[in-house]
């Protein structure tokens, strides 16, 4: 009985001890065996290596590599581990011998470590001495409990040092050889193999002899094992080791700094959705115009590929990478750099103002001389059609227009369309910006407007696909790495309402295919190879901003050249400079077909030939336009009118000289007095009203007058001339007879009498002023204009 008390303690003791040192054999392996830093690696969708950057701590370290090479996997065991794959993490024979030759030599000449022993050493950085090695000879068995073969070559492979600051296979086989591991031969493989046996002396560049016979002594090992053949090992042995470390592959930098940005924290190796041999293509295209652009002083040009139905980045080159040079700051991201738009924003306000219902493909919109508040927007070309249809303003890009076409459909609206589209950058309210919102006065990101243009194309794409509602996922924003979102959309996840319906966005895409494109004038529709593609570019103020961007249904191509410290240039037009590289890009990209007419989504009505409005009663020329259904809610023809001529058609009359019954009644196209003045020198087949027949009378009350400049309300600042004097104001009205006289008076004082050309310079003090003008007939137009106070403004 004493006996049994006296044993009961023991035995639980013995128990507790050995569950102690179960316990510490267990979590003696951190969970995380390696902390060090590791570089930043992005790939592209094939795998091949694009960009790296060197890791926190100095050192080219890659982040552990799904596979190790079999090759190297050959190499490193028949040099370090011939027996890796029996023994449990430590070779006791190996470890015995080793112990004879030290012995033997009175020093330390060989470890007798495993490749299981090496990886916990590499882990722990302690000194080597006979306790730590007990350690790791511990370690190494719990580190096999848990981890496969593979998975230790993997943590060998990725942290073994290769000489200088070269960490782990991957970078060693980029650094010494300027390619990935798994292309390398047996000699370059059996060259980098034996390097962590002694890193610190015998790497490339230094005691080459030592590092050959190291290598040939290798090679000789597996060909004795059969792994290679003997005439293998011998042509390897004739291969040059590599001399001065390489520069690691910077073919995607700015993707890189922008996924350290947004994704470093979870990991540093992404396989991003890049097209290798298109991201090359598209930096060497690049690189070719920045040589050619610089000497004029333009030092960057960046361009941006999305593919429409991946919903995907193709192609990402931020700006031309040229670290040696740090004045061009070709290190600043453009894609994500914040710069005024130019023009590409016009075709937003068309498909909006369409899918809303302001206007149809071909309205007439006014280009006149303008002034809004103070604001006198101008044509690139300063000149003016009078009056031009809406899709031929856009093809042209004009500004006049443009400007009118926003008053129309208010900045207000406009703005909030354009944060519903997904600009992230318009922080400012809405009057901040005003109608300078449509000529680039706001600043925008490349990656929202490519994104808003692929938003668009994807929309238009889907027509069919969701029983004729949208997919808000439509809008997402592109990805750039692979599988970071499920690309299978829901197709029950779908709305009533986008915010730009089918038929706005077809329309729009063939009003921007109609442009000319750069140095070929017109003539690629000859050609039946020749891409259609729907392009628009951008001019900022100042020449600072030169853009372009264009799609087809597969891909959208945005173009930005300019220098990224905002300094403009002479020439810098988005025409001249960036429409070229975007054809170019196109021309490397697969040539796809158009987008698929979407009927279901349009409807038939009758539009008036000549103003491009909903067809009204004295409409005669009629067509028949596919528009959106929102099209019903335009207005009808305004400038189609029935007029009353004489029986011979030569002169309009009233009743006061000729009976209805002898009247010809005719529906007759007419513009408003300034808009007639430009329309009709442009377009020869214009038709001026008959004048009235003398003595009948006139029934056109003011219609018959207009100012050009200034307009109504209008405010002026006048120059001073070299000589200190005030300088003159021109002021320009039309007169609907070619042969009125007009009589201009300011505040009530009699001035001049003019006769077809009604052009008059004058000088008014500073305030405000009534101007007067009558015409030989008595009919008025009055309105005010004020000169402004140089000294108070």
């Amino acid at each position: 009985m004493l006996k049994r008390i006296n044993y009961e303690p023991k035995l639980l003791i013995s128990d507790a001890i050995c569950l102690l040192l179960l316990l510490w054999f267990w979590f003696a392996l951190p969970s995380r065996l390696f902390t060090s830093p590791t570089s930043y690696v992005v790939e592209a969708s094939n795998g091949e290596l694009l960009s790296a950057a060197i890791a926190r701590d100095g050192q080219w370290r890659f982040p552990v590599a799904d596979t190790v090479p079999e090759k190297f996997a050959q190499c490193i065991v028949a040099f370090e581990d011939k027996r890796f794959y029996q023994h449990p993490g430590v070779d006791f024979l190996a470890m015995g011998r080793a112990m004879r030759q030290n012995w033997k030599a009175k020093t330390v000449v060989s470890g007798g470590s495993t490749l299981s022993m090496q990886v916990i050493r590499l882990s722990r950085k302690e000194s080597r001495t006979v306790w730590q090695k007990i350690i790791e000879v511990i370690l190494a068995i719990r580190l096999e409990v848990t981890h496969s073969k593979t998975d230790i070559l993997k943590l060998y492979a990725a942290n073994a040092p290769f000489g200088s600051n070269v960490v782990g296979l991957e970078a060693a086989s980029w650094r010494y050889f300027g390619r990935s591991p798994e292309t390398l031969s047996w000699g370059e493989m059996a060259t980098l193999a034996v390097l962590p046996n002694s890193p610190s002396l015998v790497h490339p560049g230094k005691n080459t002899v030592k590092l050959i016979k190291k290598r040939n002594d290798l090679l000789d090992r597996i060909s004795d094992l059969k792994v290679i053949d003997q005439s293998t090992a011998n042509l390897s042995k004739l291969e040059p080791i590599p001399g001065k470390p390489q520069a690691l592959p910077q073919n995607a930098p700015h993707l890189l700094n922008r996924f350290r940005t947004e994704h470093g924290a979870h990991t540093t190796r992404v396989t991003s959705t890049l097209n290798y041999d298109l991201q090359l293509k598209v930096n060497a295209l690049l690189k070719r115009y920045n040589n050619r652009y610089r000497a004029n002083d333009i030092n960057n040009i960046s361009a941006l590929v999305l593919d429409v139905k991946k919903g995907t980045v193709a192609s990402y080159v931020g700006n031309i990478y040229q670290p040696e040079n740090a004045a061009l700051e070709s290190h600043v991201d453009m894609i994500r750099a914040l710069r005024s738009p130019g023009s590409t924003l016009k075709p937003l306000l068309y498909a909006s103002m369409l899918n809303d219902g302001f206007i149809l493909p071909r309205t007439l919109i006014p280009d006149v001389p303008t002034q809004i508040g103070g604001y006198s927007p101008q044509n690139y070309d300063l000149g003016y059609d009078g009056a031009i249809p809406a899709d031929k303003a856009l093809s042209r890009s004009l500004n006049i227009p443009s400007v009118k076409m926003l008053q129309n459909y208010k900045y207000q609206r406009f703005y909030d369309q354009l944060k519903r589209l997904g600009f992230s950058t318009l922080n400012q309210p809405a009057d901040h910006y005003g109608l300078s919102l449509i000529l680039g006065g706001s600043e925008v990101t490349m990656w929202d407007l490519a994104k808003t243009y692929m938003s668009m194309a994807r929309t238009l794409n889907h027509f069919n696909d969701y029983k004729g509602k949208y997919n808000p996922h439509d809008y997402d924003a592109p990805r750039y790495i692979e599988g970071h979102r499920d690309t299978r959309y829901d197709q029950y996840e779908t709305q009533v309402n986008s915010v730009l319906d089918h038929g706005s966005i077809w329309n729009t895409f063939n009003a921007m295919e109609e442009l000319m494109r750069p140095g070929e004038e017109g003539l690629w529709e000859q050609f039946s190879s020749s891409q259609r593609i729907a392009w628009k570019t951008g001019t900022s103020f100042g020449f600072r901003d030169g853009w372009a961007i264009g799609l087809n249904p597969d891909y959208v191509v945005c173009v930005w050249v300019g220098n990224a410290d905002g300094e403009g240039r002479p020439g810098l037009t988005g025409v001249d400079v960036a429409a070229p590289v975007l054809f170019d890009i196109f021309k490397q990209l697969p040539n796809g077909k158009w987008f698929q007419t979407p009927k279901t989504k349009l409807k038939k009505i009758q539009v008036c030939r000549q103003s491009g409005y909903k067809a009204g009663e004295y409409c005669k020329d009629i067509v028949q336009e596919l528009v959106s259904p929102s099209a019903e809610k335009t207005s009808l023809c305004p400038y189609h009118k029935l007029i009353h001529l004489d029986r011979s058609g030569t002169y309009r009359v009233t009743d006061i000289c000729e009976t209805p019954a002898e009247m010809l009644h005719q529906p007759w196209f007419v513009l408003p007095p300034a808009m007639e003045y430009y329309y009709k020198i442009k377009n020869s087949d214009y038709k001026v009203l008959p004048p009235f027949m003398p003595g009948c009378g006139d029934e056109g009350g003011n219609y018959v007058m207009e100012m050009i400049y200034p307009k109504n309300n209008a405010s002026i600042y006048v120059p001073v001339e070299f000589d200190g004097n005030l300088g003159k104001v021109v002021l320009n009205a039309t007169h609907r007879s070619h042969d009125a006289k007009i009589y201009w008076h300011i505040d009530g004082e009699y001035l001049t009498t003019t006769k077809q050309y009604h052009q008059l310079a004058v000088s008014p003090a500073p305030g405000k002023h009534t101007l007067t003008l009558v015409d030989d007939k008595g009919e008025r137009l009055v309105q005010t204009f004020t000169i402004l106070d140089k000294d108070k403004n």
